[in-house]
């Protein structure tokens, strides 16, 4: 129910009895620390959680053989506790002692060693290791089509983590497929109104955002938050998670007010439900600085950010990526005042927190490099932007799928720094690369593509040919109109710019 501070009332209550009734080492004991470090976790005090399954395993090591199977549930809680760290490393060397056990303990199909697939599949997926992250899900799958029944909930959770690694691939079809299958087992296997639905159109929302299809996105967010009012207490957490998503939606619509509206009311969940310095809050902070930030209120983004920040400071490691994150958003904000020394600092701020707890060629290294690119080209320094542009795509080179849309933007990024270096075959190059990879990756209407055309109607027109300029700029006009609201900002620029070519022919 999301009553974190009852639910750790009562297990500390029946700790202390059976303190008194059990030998200090006695099994349950170990039970009921797991129980206590459970309510932590959910709480975001991971010291406290870490603290308690750590004195869970001690117990289970004097009470227990080597290999018995509770010592790997013991590591695979610690290893969810430093996943939620942000210690990535720590976390997978906990899961893979757990699957080590596992497969001495038990019987090689079950239940038990999916779940450490699984697991282990998780902390590749925010290490940015795509292809082992579906490797240990895809093995996770096939363990549980043996082991269970063909409609088995479990099997749902696979199908939608394997949706989630597509989905970071930018392979849009594929993840809205798997997540497609993970919700038909839910509707045979479950209750109507089965929280797991919420998250299944949750997930199925979060692919039409990513391939632009807001009206979609915004149905199925939706749709999750009817099923956990249902299904919930009116200050759930969960509920905070769909209306943050919901907001989403709208601040890609460019309907800012809506969003900020559905930001604060998931904020204000957060504040009844989650502890005050919980990271949940944070997230809900760095949310509302966006929309200010669209909006142009960049005094009240950078005190939303800064606000983040300082909980993330509180509540998360000192190098945890969410803090890079923060800085980011800072960044941008600074970088948008024209404060560019101050954006630069934040940016370079998150990159050495990067550096500390991503792998090497992790993609959220690429967005740093692009941010710090987008200071530079702002700035006029158009060599130091190219070279950070240029980082940006090796790393995505290596990272991603070769049709990934976030080559695409890399790919545009360098192209307008070309194209105000006055190398104007370069940039229509380049923006022509950016153009092939969004017409394979998204779909035909979806924005990035109108702003492709744009890019290069603009190029065009720059270039003085007025014709060949109007053909990309009625085509940006025209997806703009079809995928965004007609107030959005963008339909109208979309129009003047068309406009005003036509009066230069």
């Amino acid at each position: 129910m999301g009553e974190y501070s009852k639910a750790l009332s009562l297990y500390e209550r029946s700790l202390e009895i059976q303190k008194i009734a059990l030998p200090p080492n006695h099994p349950d004991l170990a039970t009921f620390y797991l129980n206590i470090g459970s309510v932590y976790l959910n709480m975001g005090e991971y010291s406290k959680a870490l603290s308690s399954y750590e004195r869970a395993l001690e117990i289970k090591k004097i009470a227990l053989p080597a290999n018995h199977p509770d010592l790997a549930d013991s590591y695979n809680n610690i290893g969810l506790v430093y996943y939620d760290m942000g210690e990535y490393s720590k976390a997978l060397s906990s899961h893979e002692r757990s699957l080590e056990i596992r497969k001495i303990a038990l019987p090689p199909n079950h239940p038990s060693l999916a779940a450490s697939y699984n697991n282990i599949g998780m902390v590749y997926s925010h290490m940015g290791e795509y292809s082992k992250a579906r490797s240990s899900f895809e093995r996770s799958h096939e363990i549980k089509k043996i082991a269970l029944s063909p409609n088995h909930p479990d099997l749902a959770t696979s199908y939608n983590n394997i949706g989630l690694v597509y989905d970071n691939m930018g392979e849009h079809s594929k993840a809205l497929s798997s997540y497609e299958r993970s919700l038909e087992i839910r509707k045979i296997a479950l209750p109507p109104n089965h929280p797991d639905f919420a998250q299944s159109y949750n997930n199925i929302g979060s692919v039409y955002s990513h391939m632009g299809e807001c009206s979609k996105a915004l149905s199925s967010y939706e749709r999750s938050l009817a099923i956990q009012k249902i299904a919930f207490p009116p200050n759930h957490p969960d509920l905070a998670s769909s209306y943050n998503n919901i907001g989403a939606v709208y601040s890609h619509m460019g309907e800012y007010s809506k969003a900020l509206s559905s930001y604060e009311r998931s904020l204000e969940i957060k504040k009844i439900a989650l502890p005050p310095n919980h990271p949940g809050l944070a997230a809900s902070y760095n949310n509302i600085g966006l929309v200010y930030s669209h909006m142009g209120e960049y005094s009240k983004a950078l005190s939303s950010y800064e606000r983040s920040l300082e909980i993330q400071k509180i509540a998360l490691p000192p190098n945890h990526p969410d803090l890079a994150a923060s800085y980011q958003g800072i960044g941008i904000v600074y970088k948008n005042m024209g404060e560019y020394s101050k954006a630069l600092s934040s940016h370079e701020r998150s990159l050495e927190i990067q550096k500390i707890a991503l792998p090497p060629n992790h993609p959220d290294f690429a967005q740093s490099y692009n941010n710090i690119g987008s200071v530079y080209y702002n700035m006029g320094e158009y060599s130091k932007a190219l070279s950070s542009y240029e980082r940006s795509l090796e790393i995505q080179n290596i990272a991603l799928p070769p049709n990934h849309p976030d080559l695409a933007s890399s790919y545009n990024n360098i192209a307008n720094v070309y194209k105000n270096m006055g190398e104007y075959s370069k940039a229509l190059s380049l923006y022509e690369r950016s153009l092939e990879i969004q017409k394979i990756a998204l779909p035909p209407n979806h924005p990035d593509l109108a702003a492709s055309y744009g890019n290069i109607g603009m190029l065009y027109e720059t270039m003085g040919q007025y014709s060949k300029a109007l053909s990309f700029l009625e085509q940006t006009r025209d997806i703009f109109k079809k995928s965004l609201p007609p107030t959005h900002p963008y339909v109208t620029k979309s129009q003047m710019d068309v406009e005003n070519v036509k009066k230069k022919m």
